[in-house]
């Protein structure tokens, strides 16, 4: 049984009756006694009186996946199967990072009938969002107690990546299509292949003119090349220690599963093969051998549940697993931290292991607010994160000089900023013909 505030606000009221009986002799204790009495039994009365929550049954209607940030609504379906009208409140009870409402829901429920409840949910994290139970609160006709059941009522929904950096796809794929048609390379590279003849216009690169197809036009004619299709590109993700630290508004690792998605969906348009690595000591996600249209919800859906571990990374398995993934000459693109020398250190020590075989570029998130902490100096306060910020940023730029003598590409910028720094870092080796 359960009691609400109504039967409280009757209980106080007594105050008036228990001070007339003393006004008439009655004894005041046993007018108080005889009126919380009077509300024990009304109470009684009314909880009896409810209708019986496990009578209900409750079904579900849930979306099995939703992006993060975005409104999901989803129906509870309550059928009443007792003989009496339920009259109360209900709440689903799901994980607060489900961000359902507050607020409980009222209901009125006939025997035999069925309503249906919305319970809007705003997401606020990745991953497996469930509830487990719905509780129903069933008052009697009088509202001053009813009964409470929790009812068994199992659902999910999974919290996919938000993939904000779609935004800068349309852009980058004008410039993919400028490469792979209307302005084909000129210049042959280890990454290109035979695309058209044409006419030597003042300014082309004598270096791609084909003297045997000129002997027979009996014109200048110049070989065009276009990027090759089907190469690799393989995206390493770091779930370690260091994927936790926060940047702006979220951590480290969102922001990379950003500029890999925007990385993987460009690259499949352009045909290549797009292989997805998260690792710290143990596969965290693998996508591997999904092509087409199919690849991008292949990759949101590995990305979702995988969350960033305090553990340091192994670079030599995490590099093992991308020789696994292809033995092919690849793209390796690694998105983990290379601000400090001492947590970059494994890394470093790592990259011979594939720079032999495979163009390396390795980004990270940083925060571009350090250039701006670095340039004030007004108070002593500001005089020491200046100094700090300026540290942090000649270690970032030691381990990004370490990273090109081994031969990579290091990629540093802000959580925004990061993704389409990635991608035009791949149109650039198309266009050069380096991949």
């Amino acid at each position: 049984m359960i009691l609400t505030g109504r039967l409280a606000l009757l209980t106080g009221l007594g105050v008036v009756p228990v001070v007339l009986l003393s006004a008439a002799g009655v004894d005041p204790w046993l007018a108080a006694a005889c009126w919380l009495v009077l509300c024990a039994v009304l109470a009684g009365v009314d909880a009896a009186a409810a209708g019986d929550p496990r009578a209900i049954r409750v079904d579900r209607h849930i979306p099995a996946r939703a992006r993060l940030g975005e409104l999901v609504e989803t129906r509870l379906w309550l059928t009443n199967e007792g003989g009496r009208t339920v009259r109360g409140l209900v709440r689903d009870a799901w994980q607060p990072t489900a961000g359902a409402p507050d607020a409980r829901l009222p209901v009125t429920l006939p025997p035999g009938e069925r309503r249906m409840l919305e319970v809007p949910l705003l997401p606020r994290r990745r991953g497996e969002r469930a509830t487990q139970f719905v509780t129903v609160r069933s008052l009697g006709p009088l509202g001053l107690a009813g009964r409470q059941a929790s009812l068994p009522s199992l659902g999910a929904v999974r919290v996919l990546p938000p993939f904000a950096s779609r935004r800068y796809l349309p852009s980058r794929l004008v410039r993919l299509r400028e490469l792979d048609g209307n302005t084909s390379v000129q210049v042959r590279g280890q990454g290109t292949e035979f695309d058209s003849l044409r006419e030597y216009v003042r300014g082309d690169d004598v270096r791609s003119i084909d003297w045997r197809a000129t002997a027979r036009a009996g014109t200048t004619m110049l070989r065009t090349w276009r990027p090759e299709r089907d190469r690799h590109v393989v995206v390493l993700i770091d779930t370690g220690r260091t994927s936790a630290a926060r940047v702006g508004d979220g951590v480290r690792l969102d922001a990379a599963m950003e500029a890999a998605l925007l990385l993987a969906t460009l690259a499949n348009r352009a045909g290549d093969h797009v292989h997805l690595v998260m690792f710290d000591r143990v596969v965290r996600a693998r996508v591997t051998g999904v092509d087409g249209p199919a690849l991008l919800p292949a990759l949101v859906d590995a990305m979702a549940a995988v969350e960033p571990q305090l553990i340091d990374t192994d670079w030599d398995a995490a590099f093992a697993q991308v020789r696994a993934v292809t033995s092919r000459p690849a793209l390796v693109v690694v998105l983990t931290a290379q601000d400090h020398p001492d947590a970059a250190r494994g890394v470093l020590g790592s990259l011979g292991l594939v720079t032999h075989a495979a163009r390396l570029v390795v980004a990270t998130v940083t925060d571009t607010s350090l250039h701006a902490l670095a340039a004030e100096r007004g108070t002593g306060e500001q005089v020491y994160r200046a100094a700090a910020a300026e540290r942090t940023l000649r270690d970032a730029a030691q381990v990004a000089a370490a990273i090109e003598r081994a031969g990579g590409d290091a990629i540093a910028d802000g959580p925004d900023e990061l993704p389409p720094r990635v991608a035009d870092r791949y149109l650039a080796l198309k266009a050069a013909g380096r991949l």
